[in-house]
């Protein structure tokens, strides 16, 4: 008899929100972002590049991309990309590429060895990276081995050296076997105060290495940006930059990456699931030459684009974007076995020519784990009360979500690893 009125005394389980996976997190750039200057990874510049180009597939063209890891050894994985026109185009052929990786450490994609084949040059190609997070210091290098031509400086291997700590990253990059003089290839000091981040990075464009080329504005860039977030996809984020490149281009842009909740429509799901986690991003970006000495003239004056993507759900990605000579929307499917499987198609309106046309893209992965594919037990309520608990709960269009996560106060030792940031490496 007390079991029973028990049972009946038994106050409903909390409301829930199912937390989907985001398509493609951490991106694969970040696996390789010890390769390239700081400067050309933040100022959201990563997260606009996966903005603007991920799951875009060119007009009459497919792709294809096959990324495995063995379940036997974890630390290496192979990518294989087909790529080309899909009508018979004379100029261009099928391209096909492969790369064999192997990491060190299963949360550490810092420290590396990767070999590349491709049928364009490089035809063979290695990549190297070795991080050691306790002094903050780091090398890297990547060296073709093979190509059908060896006529620019940078086909003969580039090596490099730098520092990152959570507030300072500067480093040097050098061409070891270069027939030219040129030392260095790049150099770059980025650092960070706060919200606040400030850089300069210095490229020469000649191809000695006089005393001039250091007093030559058109070797350098500087930029400023204000971000706030922490970096992981469940917590949002907001990135503006401002950037005078090769002091000849303005570059002005922003990213934001938006979670919010939308109320659950789904009759398979449990009563005590109440609502689902979006991910809206939406990115800005527009150039403007500022300097006339030495522009071609097939480049313009000005140019911007603007994208937006919205991930419905775990299986669901819609994004679109707008230039000034072309729009394209895309629409992304993703069904989460073992391996993973992903369909996307594009359609490109060239406002030139008046005309449509359409891309596809197939993906099957098995390197990123499927997290948060459930209901997060750690969103709790924000003010719990009668009304929250009733079976209609009310969802006001400008109040605060109902329900939300500590990774709100930057605990994210709970989650997933692919669902925590990046890194507090500058």
């Amino acid at each position: 008899m007390g079991n029973i009125m028990t049972m009946m005394n038994k106050e409903p389980p909390p409301p829930m929100v199912l937390v989907p996976p985001l398509f493609d997190f951490p991106p694969l750039a970040a696996r390789t972002r010890m390769l390239e200057s700081s400067y050309n990874i933040l100022f959201g510049k990563l997260a606009l590049r996966s903005l603007f180009e991920d799951y875009f597939e060119e007009a009459r063209h497919f792709s294809t991309r096959i990324m495995l890891k063995p379940i036997d050894d974890p630390h290496v994985d192979l990518i294989a990309t087909v790529s080309g026109p899909l009508d018979h185009n004379p100029d261009e052929n099928i391209i096909g590429n492969a790369l064999f990786r192997w990491q060190s450490g299963l949360d550490d994609p810092h420290t590396f060895m990767d070999l590349f084949v491709s049928t364009l040059d490089p035809v063979f190609q290695v990549r190297s990276s070795a991080y050691y997070p306790r002094y903050g210091v780091g090398a890297f290098g990547i060296f073709p081995l093979i190509l059908k031509n060896r006529i620019a400086s940078n086909e003969f291997g580039i090596m490099g050296l730098r520092y990152g700590s959570g507030n300072l990253s500067f480093g040097a990059t050098v061409r070891p076997f270069s027939v030219k003089d040129e030392l260095p290839k790049t150099a770059w000091l980025v650092s960070k105060m706060g919200r606040l981040t400030a850089g300069v990075q210095y490229e020469p464009q000649g191809g000695n290495k006089d005393i001039a080329n250091f007093k030559n504005l058109m070797n350098w860039s500087a930029a400023i940006g204000y971000g706030v977030g922490s970096g992981s996809p469940l917590s949002p984020s907001f990135n503006f930059c401002l950037e005078l490149a090769k002091s000849s281009q303005f570059i002005a842009s922003f990213y934001q990456h938006v979670v919010v909740q939308r109320r659950v429509k789904n009759p398979f799901e449990e009563n005590d699931i109440v609502g689902i986690t979006n991910y809206i991003d939406f990115g800005f970006e527009l150039q403007t030459r500022v300097n006339d000495v030495g522009a071609p003239n097939n480049i313009p004056d000005s140019s911007f684009q603007v994208a937006a993507s919205w991930q419905a759900n775990k299986n669901f990605l819609l994004k679109g974007k707008v230039g000034p000579l072309s729009s394209t929307l895309t629409l992304a499917f993703k069904s989460w076995w073992k391996p993973s499987f992903t369909f996307n198609a594009s359609a490109t309106r060239d406002r030139v020519i008046g005309k449509t046309s359409f891309g596809f893209g197939i993906q099957v992965e098995n390197l990123r784990e499927a997290s948060y594919q459930r209901a997060d037990p750690n969103f709790v309520m924000l003010t719990p009360s009668k009304e929250h608990l009733a079976e209609g709960i009310l969802w006001k269009i400008g109040t605060r979500p109902m329900l939300e996560s500590d990774v709100n106060a930057g605990n994210f030792e709970a989650l997933p690893r692919e669902l925590r940031p990046l890194g507090k490496i500058l």
